[in-house]
């Protein structure tokens, strides 16, 4: 285990806005956005291609950002991987089985047994069913079940062992209820994002609109490396000094989370 020179860590989780190709000048901006953002664990959500995780990885290696990926190939070619500094310790990546509901048009929602320092925790990442209408609603429902199902299982299994839940989770706090029912499991999660940035944005629309899609939640008991208060949304447009209409034309149309954990 890498002795780290510091006591906290990083975690962040952005979404890429990768369903449609993503161009040069994007992508040396995200290039850019990531080196600023300079987490220890970075979860990153539309990876399309597959192979675009280690192009961000080369790019972001010459800027001097040493990093290695983590990442499965779902059934098309949407993917949700994890980026690492040296150090951080990365095993046991899976699909959580059934979290598509047997859709290969969904992305099933991916878990990393992670270490940093002595911060020891399972990552699950999401990306689930977009969209504001009952019917989308109800099939978010039935994922959320399985992944809330998942957790409650893994935490039977090992009840000390804290959970990162993070994500596009394409539920807005206040409004999709059910969703959030389902998806903390056995009243197991904590969803930081929905009390913590109520009055804040990650999903920029057009026209000035925006919303709280992402997610970011910790299990409610044994997480005492969560520092409170930590979490927030990471102003990207405006450390690149951009506006954000141009941010969501010229890096993507999510900001991401950012939150700091105990590691010592």
């Amino acid at each position: 285990m890498r002795e780290f020179s510091h006591t906290t860590a990083k975690v962040a989780v952005w979404n890429l806005a990768g369903f449609n190709p993503i161009s040069d000048e994007k992508f040396e901006n995200q290039i850019e956005g990531l080196a600023i953002l300079d987490a220890e664990i970075v979860t990153l959500v539309e990876v399309k291609p597959i192979s675009y995780l280690q192009r961000l990885i080369d790019g972001l290696a010459a800027k001097g950002c040493d990093y290695r990926g983590i990442i499965l190939q779902q059934s098309r070619d949407l993917n949700i991987g994890v980026i690492v500094k040296s150090g951080v310790e990365a095993e046991t990546p899976q699909f959580i089985d059934g979290s598509d509901l047997g859709n290969p048009n969904r992305r099933k929602a991916f878990s990393v047994e992670m270490k940093v320092g002595k911060f020891d925790f399972l990552l699950i990442a999401v990306h689930l069913k977009s969209g504001r209408n009952r019917p989308q609603q109800l099939e978010r429902n039935d994922q959320c079940k399985v992944i809330g199902d998942f957790i409650t299982n893994y935490r039977v299994q090992k009840p000390r062992k804290p959970v990162l839940l993070m994500g596009d989770f394409n539920m807005i706090p206040g409004q999709d209820v059910s969703n959030f029912h389902f998806l903390g499991g056995d009243d197991i999660m904590d969803f930081l994002s929905s009390w913590d940035l109520q009055a804040r944005f990650s999903h920029i629309l057009e026209k000035g609109r925006a919303n709280l899609l992402d997610g970011f939640a910790i299990t409610r008991t044994f997480t005492r490396e969560y520092i409170r208060g930590s979490l927030r949304l990471f102003p990207m447009h405006w450390t690149m000094e951009m506006g954000r209409e141009k941010f969501r034309e010229k890096v993507s149309d999510h900001l991401p989370f950012v939150a700091s954990f105990k590691i010592d």
